[in-house]
């Protein structure tokens, strides 16, 4: 059966068929080369997501298409987001993943706070158990970071996004890599500089990611000598007084210390990480790494300063800023979908296959990478799959996903909320503001790493009340938290107030 978009309604909330019982409902992010939709089941309630990828409109992306797909076919495993089939149609390439229930990491993250140790630890654990998985099998994912970790519906991290993944090694011979790519952030200081190995670059990127869950922000905005802050770790130099590591305790420090080791040499090793003493310590449940009194600043005075030599930089920085270099950090979605190993054949037949799988194949690096963002934190669309527990569970599960939503209901009407919106919005300053005829407030600006940083604001109204939701489409998905903050707060005077009730909380959460 061909894979055809029949329209199923009308308006801007329409749904369209893609085959014979699965329907497109709704657009979830787009990047440098397609789409991310939402495709369900009408009869099962099972939803997946789906990569679009027209090639005619974007030829160069055919290379990191295939060895995408070939990449994701080769994993299952618990922490590695899953792969369901592949259709082509004419020119377009269709890409079917388990859709994450519980959104992205970087949600669990309060700016400038972080999450209790616990949180931070379990999911830190399981990242590494993800990143063993590839390790093993000679795949270097390569783009590490809050935003390409998902979470199902059990809150157990799902490792995504392999636009830049690569096979490092093959038949047990190791190669290194030369591709500079990566974000900025996150990516290891020999990736900006020579050719490298991959594990300990993609451990680093795990480094990065740990210390932004225990504190609410990034270390440095590169790994570069053009960054203090990077260079003052690097070099041992009074780092201890300066946030986040005077969030720390010093067993965190301990191990964020031989993690991020800048010599990739001295890099502590995936299983030595598993085995120190935080990934194996019993943290309170409201435990936070500053709660505890020997933090990083108050070792200061008895810290002697390590006699490091300067590690030599031979890349001119400003030539490394191309566009291997991810400059939109990216993002996923929420729904529910049960693992089915038949799903190419329900989704029905029809399109190429792919003919891939050949490891040997992987092993030449592909030109050209991409990745996809994908929205910032979905609610469940399809409610009866999360109903079989009692009403009480129910009902809390729905609090929390709302309490943790960069969502508010507001007390001003559909028309009113977009001019205030925007108002306020442009009031504040560096902002671009563009209202769609469905109502959709599309915001970018540029944060202070001068990266672009954009999200869309859905004006919704249900149960006559009107709520506004805002998603991120691109960029960081702290800076775009500490955004939303700000133009809440701006809104003070027309934010609903009050306690979420549990029909409020079903209306919330029953938006795609």
């Amino acid at each position: 059966m061909a894979a055809s978009l029949t329209e199923a309604g009308t308006g801007p909330a329409a749904t369209r068929e893609f085959v014979e019982g699965w329907t497109l409902a709704q657009t979830l992010g787009e990047g440098a080369y397609g789409e991310v939709k939402l495709l369900i089941n009408r009869q099962t309630g099972e939803a997946v997501a789906m990569k679009m990828v027209d090639l005619k409109k974007h030829p160069d992306a055919a290379n990191s298409v295939r060895k995408e797909v070939c990449i994701q076919k080769m994993l299952q495993d618990t922490h590695i987001l899953r792969f369901f089939g592949k259709r082509s149609q004419g020119s377009v390439e269709y890409i079917f993943l388990e859709y994450a229930a519980g959104g992205e990491l970087f949600d669990r993250i309060e700016p400038d706070v972080g999450m209790p140790q616990h949180e931070a630890q379990r999911y830190f654990t399981q990242l590494l158990s993800g990143l063993n998985y590839l390790h093993q099998r000679g795949i270097a994912h390569r783009d590490l970071k809050p935003e390409n970790l998902l979470l199902d519906e059990h809150d157990n991290v799902k490792i995504s996004d392999f636009g830049m993944a690569t096979m490092f090694r093959c038949k047990g011979k190791e190669r290194l890599l030369d591709k500079r790519c990566g974000t900025l952030p996150y990516v290891a200081p020999e990736v900006l500089q020579k050719a490298y190995r991959a594990q300990p670059a993609d451990l680093w990127s795990c480094g990065v990611i740990l210390v932004t869950m225990l504190a609410g922000e990034l270390p440095w905005d590169q790994p570069s000598t053009n960054c203090q802050e990077f260079t003052n770790w690097r070099d041992n130099d009074h780092w201890q007084l300066q946030t986040p590591w005077s969030k720390l305790d010093t067993l965190a420090i301990s191990l964020l210390r031989k993690l991020l080791a800048t010599s990739p040499g001295t890099r502590m090793t995936l299983e030595k990480t598993l085995d120190h003493k935080w990934c194996n310590m019993q943290f309170a449940d409201n435990e936070r790494s500053y709660d505890l009194v020997d933090s990083a600043a108050a070792l200061e005075i008895c810290s002697p300063k390590a006699k490091r030599q300067r590690l030599q930089s031979s890349a001119h920085l400003s030539n490394v800023l191309d566009d291997s270099i991810s400059r939109n950090y990216c993002s996923q979605p929420m729904p529910t979908m049960r693992s089915d190993d038949d799903f190419n054949v329900r989704l029905g037949s029809g399109g190429s296959k792919e003919d891939g799988g050949n490891r040997q194949a992987l092993a030449q690096e592909a030109r050209l990478s991409y990745s996809f963002s994908q929205p910032a934190l979905l609610d469940d669309l399809l409610l009866a799959t999360q109903m079989n527990q009692t009403q009480n569970a129910s009902q809390n599960y729905f609090q929390r996903l709302v309490r943790r939503m960069t969502r508010f209901f507001v007390t001003t009407r559909w028309d009113d909320t977009i001019k205030r919106l925007v108002g306020t919005i442009e009031r504040l300053g560096g902002y671009t503001c563009k209202v769609g005829d469905d109502g959709v407030v599309t915001v970018s600006t540029v944060d202070r790493n001068k990266l672009r940083l954009v999200f869309k604001a859905h004006i919704i109204e249900m149960d006559g009340k009107i709520l506004v939701d805002c998603r991120l489409s691109k960029g960081c998905g702290l800076e775009f938290k500490r955004r939303f903050i700000k133009i809440k707060n701006a809104l003070e005077d027309i934010v609903l107030k009050g306690p979420t009730t549990w029909p409020i909380a079903i209306a919330t959460n029953s938006v795609p």
